[in-house]
This record gives C-alpha cells, structure tokens and sequence, in this order.
C-alpha cells in the first residue's frame, strides 16, 4: 500500500509540476497586453499567461516589495527600473536564454537606466502629454496651460491622471524648472501652481480611453497610445505635445528575483523579442516599441499618427524622467501627498 501510495504521490507531483511548466504569471499596466499575443503565445509554447493589472509605477512597486504576490515579471517605467535593480527585486538576465535579444533597437539598448539591456526587453515607449476635445476648445493644446490654466471653457472638464512622476514633472516644466530639482524656492511655486489648479479640475483618475471617447471629459493629462484609441472612436478629441516640457518614457519587463516559472518567464521575453510580435503589442495598446524590423508589422494608420509622430519643433521639448533622490524626491513626494487631500 505504501509504495502504491508513493506512485500515486509521484504522479501527481509530476502533474503539477507540468502544470506549473505551462504557467506565466504577469504583472502589468491595465489594458496594456494584447489578448492576441497572448493567445498566439500560447499556442506555440503551451504556457498560459495569466495577467495581473495594475495603475501605477508606485502600486506596482508596493506590492513587489511587499512579497508574496506570485508574479514572475513585472512591466516598470524607465526611471524605475534602477530602484528594481537596488533593491534586489530583479534578477539579471541569463541572455543565451534570450536569442531575440539581438533585435533591441540601438537606441534602446545602451540606455542609461539598464545599459545594454541585461535586465530589461523593451515592452513600448511614448509620451505623457495632453488631450483636448476639440469640440468644446478650438485653442492651443500644445501647452500645459491646459490643466494648470485652464481656459473658461474647460473649467470643471479637465481630469489629471494620477500618475505622480509624470504629473510632477510637466508641472516642474512648466514652471521653469527640472524633473527632480531640489531648489526649495521652485519646488514651492509648482506646489502652490498644482494646489492652486486642483479646484478646476474635474478627476485624478484613469481610464481616458473610454471617457473621453464619451466626452465624459473634455481634457486630461493622459498617455499617447490612450488618446490615438480615443481619437479612433471620436475624432474630436486631439493630442497635445506641451511645449513647456512633457515625459518621454519606456515600459519594460523584467524578471523578478523570487519568479517560480523562470523558464517560461524566458521563453516569453524571446517571443516579445520578435519584431512580428512587438508589433502585435503595439498594434493593441498603440504605442511603439522598441523592436527593430518591426516596422513592416505595424498598423498603417500608426506610422502617421500624430499621437506618434511627434511633431518636428515640438520634439526637443520632450524629456526622459530621471531616478529622483533626496530632496528633489523628498519634495515631489511631499507635494503628492497634499496633492492628495
């Protein structure tokens, strides 16, 4: 009996370690994965991807360092990925593993947060700006005026995602100064500005797409890929560049230093590797990538898109978001948090 016990138990040990085999655990942006990578995904490995959504830079990080949750890969912003890296949350890439690494775009691969990409692969990349019914305001929506001066018209109407680094960050630029600067005199005028603007603004919150297809809202600080999905459902909603300054970011995944389905996690990283599939991301989500060769893959109506073509004079203007330390994060924290009240 023992030993037809011990079988038994030997059998389903090997069954769930089949199981697990086949299981991917991602942790990811809300309505930032493409189902039809997923399904294809599947069908060539037989690892099925389970996908966990969260709304922020900052969520996503909490719940990391929390421990516990399970996940196997994470999908961090640029100026996030150092914290990852410092607090020992991810694992250095094992690139033999990772054959598709060689189609990294030049640009994107000695980047300075994860130089030559030994802990990253490129998710998408694009810009933090503002959007604007035009329906209801026909002026300039190249300016973060927009949400911090808001015009007669747009009083009440505007929403500001809560997204604190990219929120601060165009409010610093448009006061004059830097992402993380630490000049206490500055860093009052951009907390007086946002406290000041806070009354005219109808949310913080996410989920634009939807809303301003719906003309729920009228303006919103929000993301380019978001709004190009708005515009597409309702062609009076447009996006603007803020000449004053806006982020330029980078999603990217990562492998977590406690994932339990390591092999599969890597088999996944090569797959988004190929510029076919980098393209099936971008053609969901509607950002770019950072794939090269995947251009030939990409939906026509995103190769002039004004939501990704940023337009000539407008490009300087855009500015990748630094890792902020002592009082330049000590400050912006700070500001967030009344901001919160």
């Amino acid at each position: 009996m023992k030993r037809l016990l011990s079988a038994t138990a030997m059998l389903l040990a090997s069954a769930m370690m089949a199981q697990a085999e086949g299981e991917l655990q991602l942790f990811n942006w809300g309505d930032y994965t493409s189902p039809e990578l997923l399904a294809k995904f599947e069908k060539e490995t037989g690892i099925k991807v389970t996908v966990t959504d969260y709304d922020s830079n900052d969520t996503a990080l909490a719940k990391i360092e929390a421990g516990g949750a399970g996940f196997d890969l994470v999908v961090p912003s640029a100026n996030y990925v150092p914290i990852y890296v410092e607090k020992g949350l991810v694992q250095e890439l094992d690139l033999s593993k990772i054959p598709n690494h060689k189609n990294i775009a030049p640009e994107w691969l000695n980047v300075d947060y994860d130089p030559g990409r030994k802990y990253s692969i490129p998710w998408q990349w694009g810009t933090t700006g503002v959007a604007v019914n035009q329906k209801l305001y026909s002026g300039d929506i190249n300016t973060s005026a927009i949400w911090l001066d808001p015009p007669p018209e747009l009083v009440g109407k505007v929403n500001v995602t809560p997204e604190m680094n990219d929120v601060l960050a165009m409010a610093t630029m448009y006061m004059g100064g830097e992402f993380c600067s630490d000049d206490a005199e500055l860093m009052k005028k951009v907390r007086d500005k946002l406290i000041e603007a806070k009354p005219k603004w109808l949310s913080m919150d996410y989920g634009m797409t939807e809303k301003m297809s719906n003309n729920d809202v009228m303006a919103s600080v929000y993301w380019n890929g978001a709004i190009f999905r708005a515009r597409l459902a309702n062609p009076d909603v447009k996006y603007g560049y803020p000449k004053e300054g806006y982020p330029l970011w980078m999603d990217q995944v990562m492998l977590l230093s406690d994932a339990k389905n390591v092999e599969e996690a890597y088999k996944f990283l090569d797959f988004i590797a190929l510029p076919e599939n980098a393209a099936m991301i971008s053609a969901y989500a509607r950002y770019a990538n950072g794939i090269a060769g995947s251009e030939p893959f990409m939906p026509e109506d995103m190769k002039t898109a004004p939501e990704i073509v940023i337009p000539a004079e407008l490009v300087s203007a855009g500015h990748f978001l630094s890792t902020c330390t002592g009082k330049g994060q000590d400050y912006i924290t700070a500001i967030w948090t009344e901001l919160q009240k």
